[in-house]
């Protein structure tokens, strides 16, 4: 599978990395400084992956859907109107698109919401997440993809950390995140119950398993009808229509 690679920072050379190293992938150019300016410029190729800036996802958008070419999208940062784009896009091309392609966190999501329901209220629920230190933003977007799966509809109040006296606890999930050293990422889901916890963690060790499953979903856009895809579609179902 030939692809074109839109940044050529740390996750660009990762996935470049990984393609070198086996024979089912090949890099066919990047977009980004000292390589391609656009996509347009990357001819022959069965997919796409970006992993660079916002600024670039118009441009990626309207060529992937000029040339009929799935779609990976790994960017972050992104806003409400460039969510927006992507959506109509994926009425014409297939896209998978996440805010973290690792398939342990996938089904760590998975697991946290099949628990969720079959606990039901009775549980209090505390998400935790460490990162290095030179993290920007908090809580991860893996720490709100887990809310999402305890609470996908917004039920519960959200508590970024406690400070104070912030008094009994009511109907809430706390949001704590650690920051220090190199750590590429851990997080955790805490159920408390009465007499009895039960605590769903992943760890990574190395920022890999993101570009190894960035390839994977590139394997399922290549397969897949039009449409707009996350990494459980990619893990657990097969195609869908749009």
């Amino acid at each position: 599978m030939r692809l074109a690679v839109i940044g050529n920072g740390r996750m660009g050379r990762m996935i470049d990395s990984i393609c070198v190293q086996g024979e089912a992938f090949e890099v066919a150019g990047f977009v980004g400084p000292g390589a391609c300016r656009t996509l347009d410029e990357i001819a022959d190729v069965d997919a796409a992956i970006d992993f660079s800036y916002p600024g670039n996802l118009q441009m990626v958008l309207e060529s992937a859907v000029r040339r009929k070419l799935p779609l990976v999208i790994g960017t972050t940062g992104l806003s409400a109107q460039q969510g927006d784009m992507i959506r109509t896009a994926g009425a014409q091309i297939p896209i998978v698109w996440a805010n973290n392609f690792s398939t342990g966190v996938t089904v760590l999501a998975r697991l946290a919401r099949m628990a969720a329901e079959a606990l039901g209220g009775e549980y209090d629920i505390e998400i935790v997440e460490t990162h290095h230190n030179q993290k920007e933003d908090a809580p991860s977007g893996t720490a709100k993809l887990l809310l999402a799966s305890v609470d996908p509809d917004g039920e519960y109040e959200v508590k970024n950390g406690r400070e104070g006296r912030p008094g009994k606890r009511g109907r809430e999930i706390g949001m704590h995140a650690l920051r220090g050293g190199t750590v590429a990422g851990e997080h955790s889901v805490h159920f408390f119950g009465q007499m009895e916890e039960i605590e769903l963690r992943h760890r990574a060790d190395s920022r890999e398993i993101f570009a190894r499953g960035a390839l994977r979903a590139a394997q399922f856009a290549v397969q897949a009808k039009p449409g707009l895809y996350d990494m459980e579609d990619v893990l657990f179902s097969g195609n869908k229509d749009c």
